[in-house]
């Protein structure tokens, strides 16, 4: 059957499908490049630059079909190679993904019409999954120590900050408390995760106690921040959960994308532990300042 013939029988509909299909594999195609352009791993670069040659064929075996040529999302190009520069090509390159559905309808419908494009559809699953494994493994190695960092921070620091809201009055005074208490714990942590993975030896212990003591002290100054902006304490602590569910947000959607796992059962089980240990430090902190009479 030739393309003509395929063409009359797909019409419009499909045709149009082919042409949102076609420009999705230019855009990859400059992705790609560009992406292979700034890769430092001799291995990862050549997958990239195999990946863009391949789009670029996939782009012009749709333009067979639709006989016209195709400009290609620019927009979309430059925010995955942002994205990819910043956040790590398995995040970037996984984001992506999530969005490829244009392409993969329109390769559905018309696999059974010709038989090359089966075997497109195949080889470039392959190759995506073989870069997505490789940068998984090399950029996902100190995820752990992050998260290990972010999760301490944000339970116990919020149940501190908590606690020391009712139990003082000054929002300073309660800022200065959490921020000797949150850089302590930061420490603490940090020199527990250099032990742990240093018996481990699979991980750089420096480097890993590095990533989980930034991260819990980043997380420390974010949560703080709101008493030494507001007056009010309450009015702090209500700033500072809302800045601790957004911190678990977007952790969580990175770390969903990046090892391709669900979002919403990780980001509700951090939540509400986060939560449910702020609220427990509450009442202490009211149970202290009404039987030690604390007023400060």
């Amino acid at each position: 059957m030739n393309d003509f013939c395929i063409m009359m029988e797909i019409g419009q509909n499909l045709k149009n499908r082919i042409l949102r299909a076609q420009k999705n594999e230019l855009t990859e195609h400059i992705i790609y490049k560009k992406l292979s352009e700034i890769a430092r791993n001799a291995k990862i670069k050549r997958i990239l630059e195999k990946i863009s040659a391949q789009e670029l064929s996939h782009y012009n075996f749709w333009k067979n079909y639709s006989h016209q040529v195709i400009a290609p999302n620019y927009f979309k190009a430059h925010f995955y190679c942002l994205i990819s520069k910043f956040l790590g090509l398995n995040f970037g390159l996984r984001l992506m993904e999530r969005g490829e559905k244009a392409a993969q309808t329109a390769y559905e419908e018309l696999k059974k019409i010709h038989p090359k494009i089966k075997n497109i559809l195949k080889d470039e699953q392959n190759h995506e999954d073989k870069l997505l494994d490789l940068l998984g493994k090399q950029e996902l190695t100190y995820t752990g120590s992050i998260i290990l960092g972010l999760n301490d921070a944000l339970v116990e620091l919020t149940g501190a900050l908590a606690g020391f809201t009712l139990a003082f009055t000054e929002t300073r005074i309660i800022a200065i408390a959490g921020l000797i208490s949150g850089i302590a714990a930061s420490l603490s942590m940090a020199g527990s995760e250099y032990l742990s993975t240093k018996e481990e030896g699979t991980r750089e212990p420096i480097k890993a106690s590095l990533y989980t003591g930034v991260a819990y002290i980043l997380a420390v100054f974010l949560l703080i921040l709101p008493y030494f902006i507001f007056k009010s304490s309450l009015l702090s602590l209500a700033t500072t959960l809302i800045i601790a569910l957004l911190i678990i947000l977007i952790f969580n959607f990175y770390i969903s994308v990046a090892k391709n796992i669900p979002f919403k059962k990780r980001f509700l089980e951090m939540a509400l532990i986060s939560l449910g240990v702020m609220i427990i430090s509450f009442f202490i902190g009211l149970l202290a300042r009404k039987f030690l009479n604390i007023e400060i």
